[in-house]
């Protein structure tokens, strides 16, 4: 499965957290629900959401898998305030 980006990625956070300010309390609150629909795939997700402070913030993933029928996807997105990383990986199920 090739990575695919529709440019909708950056979209989908903005109109979840865009237009709030960074708070502990509603980063831990924070309700997200995602629907599994890209070619009939489970999905996983993962969301690191830091707060500007001006410490660094690096992630990586890694991934042992079928590159025909599995991918991934992860998109940074930041505002004033906070820093958002959202990694979707989709994989196929080995009946």
């Amino acid at each position: 499965m090739e990575e695919y980006h529709s440019g909708d990625e950056v979209g989908c956070i903005e109109g979840i957290i865009g237009g709030v300010d960074y708070s502990q309390n509603k980063v831990n609150g924070q309700d997200v629900s995602w629907e599994n629909g890209t070619y009939g795939h489970p999905i996983i997700v993962n969301c690191a959401v830091m707060q500007k402070s001006g410490a660094g913030l690096h992630t990586a993933n890694s991934c042992y898998w079928d590159t025909t029928t599995d991918g991934s996807c992860t998109v940074r997105w930041e505002n004033r305030t906070m820093y958002c990383v959202v990694s979707v990986f989709a994989v196929a199920i080995a009946l």
